[in-house]
């Protein structure tokens, strides 16, 4: 059977609940001049706990040219003193197949002298032919396969979580260029030049000088801001909101430098994240933006409304009571 065909056979059949004997199992049997395969089928066969189907190859050579062509559920090298060498199979199977292929030794030897050896050279179990039961060896065998299983699961999860990440990291700084474009056509229309006397308006700086143009503290106290905001959330920062957006006022920034500066230090932030995720940092991100936004807007509001106050009380004529 080709390995096309084996491998499209096995996606066919349904899959084996953790625990349990899977219902048939493909061996291949290495075996030397001293311990052939048929009384292995033979009792195989006496127990109906699941089907097996054996093959045999004689020697080093001829296993390891099945593996090239074929594909098995496991495979089962007989160690045999001054014939068969089952770690210098492995070491020749480990070369021209994948790791993923299980293999069992089986051998004459006891398992306390023989199964650390066989760990260590790659096999996933050593069963010793004289002690152990036919049942016994089908657990060996399953077990075996149920681990190449797990670490083959293992690493398409790892890749799949990799991969997950890598675009949330390209979503994100997508997302953020797009919002820098934003900022710098939005600087472009307010400078278009309707009259003359707006073309004498001096240009603001542009996106990449927003860090330069506020002092360091305040950029360092955003940064800071943004940190515990992507591990604590809103609720618990009013005192630090509170004197980021005095600081802002203080140094009368704009609403395009307050979101100049949460774009850099968000990018620095995305940047630094290596393989954690970057969708929730985004997202907080997006609700830190959106409460500074806002308490600035409001104290901007009260800035204008308390000078326009201050202004109608100086304008407003005294009359003096006429007794």
């Amino acid at each position: 059977m080709k390995r096309r065909e084996m491998t499209s056979m096995r996606e066919k059949l349904p899959a084996t609940p953790r625990g349990y004997l899977p219902p048939w199992m493909r061996i291949l049997f290495v075996t030397g001049p001293n311990r052939t395969g048929g009384w292995l089928a033979e009792s195989f066969a006496d127990d109906s706990a699941a089907e097996i189907r054996l093959e045999e190859a004689h020697g080093m050579a001829s296993g390891l040219e099945k593996l090239r062509h074929e594909v098995f559920d496991v495979v089962l090298v007989s160690h045999e003193v001054n014939h068969l060498d089952a770690l210098e199979f492995l070491a020749g199977l480990r070369a021209v197949t994948s790791d993923d292929q299980p293999i069992v030794i089986l051998g004459s030897a006891s398992e306390q002298e023989m199964a650390a050896v066989c760990y260590e050279a790659g096999a996933d179990a050593y069963v010793c032919a004289h002690t152990t039961t036919m049942r016994t060896l089908m657990w060996k065998l399953a077990l075996a396969m149920e681990r190449h299983e797990l670490v083959t699961e293992n690493r398409r999860l790892n890749q799949d979580q990799t991969q997950r990440l890598e675009r949330e990291h390209d979503e994100s700084l997508r997302l953020l260029n797009q919002q820098k474009a934003m900022i710098r056509d939005a600087e472009n229309f307010s400078q278009f030049p309707s009259s003359a006397a707006s073309a004498q308006v001096p240009c603001s700086p542009n996106n990449d000088e927003v860090e330069t143009s506020l002092s360091s503290a305040l950029v360092e106290h955003y940064r800071e801001l943004l940190r515990a905001y992507v591990i604590m959330g809103t609720g618990n920062l009013n005192a630090e909101m509170l004197l980021l957006v005095n600081r802002f006022t203080a140094e009368s920034g704009t609403a395009r430098q307050a979101m100049g500066l949460h774009l850099t230090v968000l990018e620095e932030t995305i940047l630094g994240l290596g393989s954690r995720s970057a969708r929730h940092v985004m997202n907080r991100a997006d609700m830190l933006i959106l409460e500074v936004t806002i308490n600035l807007a409001d104290r901007y509001r009260e800035v204008a409304v308390l000078g326009e106050t201050k202004s109608t009380a100086v304008d407003s004529p005294r009359f003096n009571c006429i007794a």
